[in-house]
């Protein structure tokens, strides 16, 4: 299920903060989105699940547009996770991964067993058995990270799309974090994320879009884009490339 954007635009109050954006991503594959603070990386997120409407252009879902599929379709297809997500109910943790189950239940129907299946297998994927029965208002805020996104996960979207999911874990949950995203995609599913951090982006991305003041400034394959000299023309200060230890490009930014 192929999901892109054609000539999007959209503007936030009097900012255009996406021009004429055109991309496609592919499932099987995770695109990271990158860019300056203040690209447009959220916004991009948030317009293509929905969140945010377009005033031009289009969000197209399995070559459908975006605004003539249902609310409920749209939530069987795609699982967003915020970026700093509230969790407004201090439910426990099973209850909350159980929620990415709703649009799979009727209007007045109770968990299924495939529901419960779902649920099960995401708490064992992110770790999270634990966590199963207490209150998420007790979690750490690494800890609540990693059980919404077990609820994404129980949902079986076949997008997944997570704006700054590293943001609140340790380093061995990052890497644990970006494994399960690999996983998801090699089992079939397209993953957007949005990252700060060039070396975790070179660490997992198959493509890479890059954003600068609403324009797309760069699209394609990580090897491809993410390069040394088109970074330090997109971010505007010097960025050098290493490598690492394990064969990995590493990038590091300098003043001078």
């Amino acid at each position: 299920m192929e999901l892109r954007t054609r000539d999007l635009g959209v503007r936030l109050g009097q900012r255009q903060v996406l021009d004429n954006v055109s991309a496609i991503f592919a499932p099987g594959r995770i695109t990271v989105l990158l860019g300056p603070n203040g690209a447009g990386k959220s916004s991009l997120l948030k317009s293509l699940v929905g969140l945010i409407p377009g005033q031009s252009g289009d969000v197209l879902l399995n070559r459908r547009p975006l605004r003539v599929i249902s609310m409920r379709d749209r939530a069987r297809a795609m699982a967003y996770l915020a970026q700093d997500p509230v969790v407004h109910w201090n439910l426990i943790g099973r209850d909350l991964v159980a929620l990415g189950r709703l649009p799979h239940r009727g209007a007045f129907g109770g968990p299924s067993r495939a529901d419960m299946v779902a649920v099960d297998r995401a708490l064992a994927d992110t770790g999270t058995q634990d966590f199963a029965d207490r209150p998420v208002h007790s979690l750490s805020g690494g800890e609540r990270a990693r059980l919404l996104l077990a609820r994404m996960l129980a949902g079986e979207p076949q997008w997944l799309l997570a704006d700054e999911p590293l943001a609140s874990l340790d380093p061995a949950h990052q890497i644990d974090m970006l494994r399960l995203f690999r996983r998801a995609a090699d089992r079939g599913a397209g993953v957007l994320l949005v990252l700060h951090d060039l070396n975790q982006a070179a660490r997992i991305a198959d493509d890479v879009l890059i954003l600068k003041q609403g324009c797309v400034a760069a699209m394609g394959t990580s090897q491809d884009v993410l390069t040394a000299p088109l970074l330090s023309r997109v971010y505007e200060t010097p960025i050098h490339q290493i490598a690492g230890e394990d064969g990995m490009r590493l990038f590091h930014a300098s003043g001078t």
